[in-house]
């Protein structure tokens, strides 16, 4: 594992609050040198006193209080470094009835999403402390937020590490370009998910929706390269962002007892064969009803027009890769 990688780096950071927190008398930096393991491996004194100064600067942006003091009354030249327990520590948690129902509804929220995992940790760590939810308040709801764009957990992770990411994005007309953004906000409206932030190359800021970047999502240089502005609105960028293209329309054949929701939208409906039907739709944007399409696999083919075409193709040639990735 590379020291400069973010696990190392999550672990050195652990055991550095261990190594604070357990102590009695604040630590001289050589003595924590030989406590923390990562801090051994340093290559050159230089070297462990750069890494100590932008770990105990993270600690301290993480609200950690991290304290300063003189080693030895006697000898006050030595500072010593240790975390007070009381400061640190949080007051005993106590959840009423109505609020861990609604800590149970955000854990089924993220079901079938990217979040599922750590959602459902959470909900276990409260069963295991013997922390009963009261299910009956809440019966009769069960929401749920997807995040199942390819791009939604490189892009989350980017905005928490505050890192610039750099991805192709394809505009709702069809074409692709490459963007280079500082992430600001990752942000659900109506069902879609966005991501907003300072775009590098219009040297402005930017909304993009994460079902339109195409490939992988590309981090580039350190963490906490850049400062989110404290009154970014990103449901205001979003609304501002979208422009409704006038309905365009397509051609569609329809196998026989499919694709019910498109008939019923059809403009004109025309029996092709015994199997199929074609249909002619009008739609807005062609990621989402690319989507759309791509739901009913082989059961709806598209005929016109040809970026829309193009647009499903790509989403079931990626579905079919995933699939075989995964045998």
């Amino acid at each position: 594992m590379s020291p400069s990688s973010p696990a190392a780096k999550t672990e050195r950071l652990l055991n550095l609050v261990i190594c604070l927190l357990y102590t009695r008398q604040p630590l001289s930096k050589q003595r924590i040198r030989q406590a923390v393991p990562q801090y051994g491996e340093a290559a050159s004194d230089e070297a462990f006193d750069r890494m100590f100064e932008r770990d105990k600067d993270e600690l301290r942006d993480l609200g950690i209080p991290l304290r300063a003091e003189v080693v030895d009354p006697l000898f006050e030249d030595e500072t010593g470094y240790r975390i007070d327990r009381r400061e640190y520590a949080l007051p005993e948690l106590h959840f009423e009835p109505d609020e861990l129902a609604v800590l149970g509804l955000a854990s089924r929220t993220w079901q079938q999403a990217s979040l599922a995992g750590p959602a459902a940790s959470a909900l276990r760590k409260l069963e295991a402390a013997d922390v009963q939810r009261d299910e009956g308040t809440l019966v009769g709801l069960e929401p749920r937020v997807r995040t199942a764009e390819p791009a939604f957990p490189a892009m989350k992770d980017a905005l928490v590490r505050r890192t610039t990411v750099q991805f192709a994005y394809r505009k709702p007309d069809g074409s692709v370009s490459d963007r280079r953004l500082q992430p600001w906000a990752v942000t659900n409206w109506h069902g879609r998910w966005y991501v907003s932030g300072f775009d590098l190359d219009r040297d402005a800021p930017r909304v993009f929706r994460l079902g339109r970047v195409e490939g992988a999502v590309r981090s580039q240089g350190r963490a906490g390269a850049y400062e989110i502005p404290d009154d970014h609105d990103a449901l205001r960028a979003i609304r501002g962002s979208e422009v409704e293209r006038e309905p365009q329309p397509a051609i569609l054949h329809v196998l026989t007892g499919s694709g019910h929701a498109l008939r019923r939208r059809a403009r004109t409906t025309g029996e092709v064969d015994d199997r199929w039907t074609q249909i002619d739709i009008d739609y807005t944007d062609t990621e989402i009803f690319a989507d759309q399409i791509a739901g009913y696999g082989p059961a709806v083919i598209v005929l016109q027009p040809g970026d829309l075409r193009d647009a499903v193709v790509r989403r079931l040639r990626g579905a079919s890769e995933r699939n075989q990735e995964s045998i």
